[in-house]
């Protein structure tokens, strides 16, 4: 892996850049500030550096956007005692899995689709899951929060049998079944999965 040094007036940014086999090359910032640039093996520095010098503005805001919601985050004090998923006894977890059993029993007919394997896990950093094949994951944590939170992680879920992407017709259709989604977002934004 290799560091430049980006400048954006009189700040200065660590860039860490990946190399691998994709043909384009893209940017990321994660929520800890660190910015990474991925590029194909064969480009040489100097047009590494004109790009990402092209993109100095842009890498300057992610990263204060990315400070705001760090902030934002640490403000937040979750009001839901979540225990620890190795205290749950198997009766306990056996209750979760009915929980969220019965409640995509009632959204996939509404939605007209179906499912495979479904799996309750500890995950970190992601609420639920769908994959190509039509297994969902899911977080435990969703079966403390407040019901319409964990129903929009399902319909979320459920809306990617049809549509595997983010796309406009995708939030249509989730909105169809919780016209309050982007609030829910943003509520389970704050909570965080750091446990």
């Amino acid at each position: 892996m290799e560091q430049v040094i980006v400048k954006n007036q009189s700040e200065e940014y660590m860039v860490n850049v990946i190399r691998s086999k994709r043909k384009t090359m893209a940017l990321q910032v994660g929520l800890d500030g660190t910015v990474v640039a991925r590029v194909p093996n064969r480009v040489a520095k100097k047009e590494v550096l004109r790009f990402l010098d092209s993109h100095a503005a842009w890498i300057a805001a992610a990263k204060k956007k990315m400070a705001r919601r760090q902030q934002e985050k640490q403000a937040y004090r979750s009001p839901y005692e979540i225990p620890a998923y190795d205290s749950l006894s198997k009766r306990e977890k056996d209750e979760i899995w009915a929980h969220f059993m019965q409640r995509l029993m009632y959204y996939a007919p509404k939605i007209g689709v179906t499912f495979e394997r479904v799996a309750i896990r500890n995950q970190k950093g992601r609420w639920g899951s769908c994959s190509s094949k039509g297994n969902l994951n899911f977080n435990y944590r969703l079966h403390y929060l407040p019901q319409e939170l964990m129903d929009y992680v399902v319909v979320h879920e459920l809306s990617h049998r049809i549509h595997m992407n983010h796309s406009r017709d995708f939030w249509a259709l989730v909105g169809q079944y919780d016209k309050d989604y982007k609030q829910h977002q943003t509520e389970l934004r704050n909570i965080g999965i750091d446990k």
